[in-house]
C-alpha cells in the first residue's frame, strides 16, 4: 500500500534544466526544430484539385448566398410585424 500523502520524484529534470549552453543557439535550436515540423507537416496536407476547388467555392457562395436571403426576410418579417405591433406600419 502506498502513502496518501507520498510524492514521487520526477524521473527526468524539469524542463528549463534540460538543456544547458548558449540561450542563442537554444533558440536557434528550437526555431529550427518548429519550421521543420511545420514542413513536415505541410507535407501531409492533401490539396484540393482545380475541380475540388471550384466546387467547395461555388458551395460556399450558395450557402453564404441562401443564408443572407434568410437573414434578409426574418429582418424583413420582423421590422414590419414590429411597426405593425407600435402602430407606424407602412
Amino acid at each position: 500500500m502506498t502513502d496518501v500523502g507520498q510524492t514521487r520524484t520526477p524521473s527526468r529534470p524539469a524542463k528549463g534544466r534540460e538543456q544547458s549552453g548558449n540561450p542563442v543557439s537554444r533558440w536557434f535550436s528550437r526555431l529550427t526544430l518548429f519550421v521543420s515540423q511545420i514542413l513536415d507537416e505541410l507535407r501531409k496536407v492533401v490539396r484540393p484539385t482545380r475541380a475540388e476547388l471550384w466546387q467547395y467555392t461555388i458551395v460556399v457562395i450558395v450557402f453564404v448566398t441562401a443564408m443572407m436571403a434568410f437573414v434578409a426576410a426574418i429582418d424583413f418579417g420582423f421590422s414590419k410585424l414590429i411597426a405593425l405591433v407600435l402602430g407606424s406600419g407602412s
